[in-house]
Order: C-alpha cells, then sequence, then structure tokens
C-alpha cells in the first residue's frame, strides 16, 4: 500500500496541532497549580528562610510536598477518562495498588492520570514516526501503535514489578519475623508487644515486613479488634503465607491456644516450603541450561575441536586446491 507523502503530512496536521495544544494547556495548568499558594504558606516559606540549615531542609521538605500536590492535582484531572463506571473494577485496581505499597486514597486517580499521560506520549510518538514513513504494512503498524500500547500498558508492568517484588520481600523475610515474635512472646510479651518489637528491630534489615507490622499496631492503637486487623494484614499484603498466619493467630486467640507454639509450626511450615522452592530452582537449572549451550557454547567448542580436523582433511582430499 502506497500514497502520496504530502498527503500524509496535510492528513496529520491537525492531529499534531491539536497534540501540541494540549501539551500547551497541560504545560500551562502545571505552572498554574505550581505558582498557586495561600498566604500562610508564603509566610511559613519566609520563616523557613531566616532559619540556618534544617530551616533549609524543611524548605526542601515543603517544597517536594508542594511538588507531589501539584503533581497529584494534575493526575486526577487527567485520570477523569479512564476512571472505570463500576466499583469492582475500582477496587481491583485499589487492591493491586495496595499490594505495591501505595495505599493513599489518591493512588487510583494518580495511576490513571499516568496511564492518560503515558497515552498522550504514545500518541505524539506516533505522529512523529507516521511523518517520515511512506508505505503502511504490518511492521508500519507495528512501529505506529506499538510505543502507543507500551506507553499506556506501563504503569500497568511498573506497578505489577513493584508488586511481585514487594510480596517476595515478605515471603523471604516472614520466617525470622515470626522467630523473632516467638521469642518475645514466650518471653511473656503480649501480640501486640510482639509485633511493635518486630517493627522496631526490622525497620532496617526488613522494612516491608516492619511498615506491615506497624500499621497494624496503628490501627489497634486506633481501636480496632485484632482480629479485624490480622483479616486486613493478610488481604493488604496479597501474600499466601501471611494470610496462613493471620488465620492461624485469629483462631489461636479465639480458642485461647498457644500463639507461641502456632508461630512456631507457621515459621517452620515457611522454611520447608522456601527450601523446597529453592531445590526446585535448582533442578530447574539444568534444563534451562540446555539454550544457552546449544546456541553459544557448543558451537565454539565444535569449531576448536573439529576445525583444524576438517582443514587436514581437506588438504589430505584436494592436494590440487594447495598448489601440489
Amino acid at each position: 500500500m502506497s500514497f502520496d507523502f504530502n498527503t500524509l503530512s496535510v492528513s496529520l496536521l491537525v492531529p499534531l496541532a491539536a497534540f501540541g495544544l494540549i501539551a500547551a494547556l497541560a504545560w500551562l495548568s502545571l505552572d498554574w497549580f505550581t505558582n498557586r499558594g495561600t498566604r500562610a504558606e508564603e509566610r511559613l516559606d519566609d520563616f523557613r528562610e531566616r532559619r540556618g540549615k534544617k530551616g533549609t531542609e524543611a524548605e526542601r521538605h515543603g517544597s517536594q510536598n508542594k511538588m507531589a500536590a501539584m503533581f497529584e492535582k494534575a493526575t486526577k484531572a487527567m485520570s477523569k477518562p479512564l476512571t472505570p463506571k463500576t466499583e469492582k473494577e475500582t477496587s481491583k485496581v485499589k487492591e493491586k495498588l495496595t499490594h505495591a505499597g501505595f495505599r493513599s486514597e489518591s493512588a487510583p486517580q494518580i495511576f490513571w492520570g499516568l496511564k492518560f499521560i503515558g497515552l498522550l506520549i504514545g500518541l505524539a510518538g506516533a505522529g512523529g514516526t507516521a511523518l517520515t514513513m511512506t508505505e503502511l504494512g504490518g511492521y508500519g503498524l507495528l512501529k505506529l501503535f506499538g510505543p502507543v500500547a507500551f506507553m499506556f500498558f506501563l504503569p500497568d508492568l511498573v506497578v505489577g514489578f513493584l508488586g511481585s517484588r514487594r510480596k517476595q520481600a515478605i515471603f523471604l523475610g516472614l520466617p525470622d519475623a515470626l522467630d523473632l515474635m516467638v521469642v518475645c512472646v514466650e518471653a511473656g510479651l503480649a501480640l501486640d508487644h510482639a509485633m511493635r518489637k518486630v517493627t522496631e528491630e526490622m525497620k532496617k534489615s526488613m522494612p516491608v515486613i516492619a511498615e506491615e507490622f506497624g500499621l497494624c499496631n496503628l490501627h489497634m492503637q486506633m481501636g480496632r479488634s485484632r482480629q479485624q486487623v490480622l483479616q486486613d494484614l493478610g488481604q493488604r499484603s496479597g501474600v499466601d503465607d501471611l494470610r496462613a498466619l493471620a488465620f492461624i493467630l485469629i483462631q489461636a486467640d479465639k480458642f485461647g491456644s498457644s500463639i507461641a507454639q502456632a508461630l512456631r509450626v507457621q515459621s517452620e511450615s515457611m522454611r520447608t516450603r522456601r527450601r523446597q522452592l529453592a531445590e526446585e530452582k535448582a533442578a530447574k537449572t539444568a534444563v534451562k541450561l540446555i539454550f544457552p549451550l546449544v546456541l553459544f557454547i557448543f558451537p565454539g567448542i565444535f569449531v576448536v575441536l573439529v576445525g583444524p580436523a576438517a582443514i587436514r582433511m581437506m588438504n589430505e582430499m584436494f592436494p590440487i586446491m594447495n598448489g601440489s
């Protein structure tokens, strides 16, 4: 399929002008949100400037918070075209963002706003690509619409990657956290104080688990029941082992059984499962090595071993070619 380049340029003039108008409006809106502020905020900024090094750091944090608030307002306005109409789809997005560690109320709007921004960037890139194309075929359509699809689904890929990494960190660090909880419970601490101790001790080594347990302690201090807090802990993390732990603790608290024994059994089962997964990955290594061996290593070995013998055989079988 072929067409005139001048016709293509004229047909794309209106969409490119629309892209430029949208970009200009977005820039003006961002600039307006940035420069907007109250009198109280200006007085606080003047007060921060009169302070020393502490004032400089506080001003830096204030500007970061201001930029974050500006970005949140902009993404909320841009997320309206992509906002789901049903509550079920909205809850799915909130659950996926929660598994990745984004728990704020504005996280879904920011997520949809980033998808809309990615769509605009992809359309702008597709418009620039179309100006350099003279034919539209299968590969041309892929070059044209591939970046658009990639930029649109890029936030989903990033959120999925962060969620899987967070779940992996919880799965690997939970047995050690349970061992520390067993020590605290056997020393006479209640479950609430044991979780608080785990939060304090593992804040640097296992920040994800410390954050989850710290949030549980905060909810219990606000007056929520232990059963509700433990159920939210299992649902919020998205890790099956943490859901099982929450269920075991709820049952132990309900029937009055030993919490230390339940934690010890759960920790041992998690260590066994982690060891089994490591053995499974080690068993799969031999199969996964076949492809790089066949494609990259065996050809080089074959040339080194068979190459000299092949050259000698050719010299013996075709002496005329060697000038003899």
